[in-house]
């Protein structure tokens, strides 16, 4: 890809398409941010969407490109953010992937705010369906908090569809009400990162037809016989108690 910079001269590009705009605000990066930091601004900025200035990368990618260690790739991510160049939605993890959003005040193309209202309404609306869906699991602490929310609009930022992400919690769902009943360790869910790995397992093998709602029936059975097993317990606690 070419880069345009500096000031008009009758010159023309070689290559007509494949290259990013970049100005004034550019080179204010250039002058803000250190070498390894703006390494990874032009890398992102090349390429970024140009209809919404967004980009995805985990830290493990972005290290292999840029031939940088992932501690240093996190310490750059951080510069971009504390100079207020990128928004950044960072991964759970070193291999999950990263969302950032150059700010408009170093993207050269137009963003329709239309465009960009109506997409905060949909990510709200499927980071509530995804606490929703997390919360009513009953194998959870009973919290989603903001952590929670960010691995929501990251994994709708990646495309994942809101029914997978809830496939995938009805499956790690059941596996853990099993776990529990086979005698494992009895701690709750503590986040929406737990189920992360299913969302994987179920791209590389969706449910077949009638797979989910006998999933649903089996998880409402195994709750119930988790909350058999633990009332008798709880009731012994409840009379001991001064």
């Amino acid at each position: 890809m070419s880069i345009r910079v500096g000031r008009e001269n009758g010159s023309k590009v070689k290559i007509s398409s494949g290259w990013f705009a970049a100005g004034v605000s550019f080179q204010r990066a250039l002058t803000l941010l250190s070498d390894g930091a703006f390494k990874l601004f032009a890398y992102i900025s090349l390429e970024a969407d140009r209809g919404n200035g967004r980009f995805e990368a985990s830290q493990t990618d972005m290290a292999r490109v840029l031939r940088k260690s992932r501690r240093i790739i996190s310490k750059y991510m951080a510069e971009l953010e504390r100079e207020g160049i990128c928004s950044i939605r960072s991964g759970s993890n070193q291999y999950v992937r990263n969302i950032f959003e150059i700010r408009d005040e170093y993207w050269p193309y137009n963003r329709p705010p239309a465009i960009e209202q109506a997409d905060c309404k949909e990510e709200d609306a499927y980071v509530a369906a995804a606490r929703d869906s997390f919360l009513a699991t009953g194998c959870t602490r009973g919290k989603f908090g903001a952590g929670d929310a960010k691995i929501a609009s990251i994994l709708r930022a990646r495309g994942v569809p809101l029914e997978q992400l809830q496939d995938a919690l009805i499956l790690g769902t059941c596996r853990k009400f099993i776990s529990w009943l086979n005698g494992g360790s009895p701690e709750p869910v503590a986040s929406l990162a737990y189920f992360e790995q299913l969302i994987a397992e179920i791209q590389e093998q969706p449910f077949p037809q009638g797979y989910r709602e006998s999933l649903q029936s089996k998880v409402k059975q195994l709750a119930k016989t988790w909350s058999e097993s633990v009332k008798p317990h709880q009731e012994v606690l409840e009379e001991g108690a001064p």
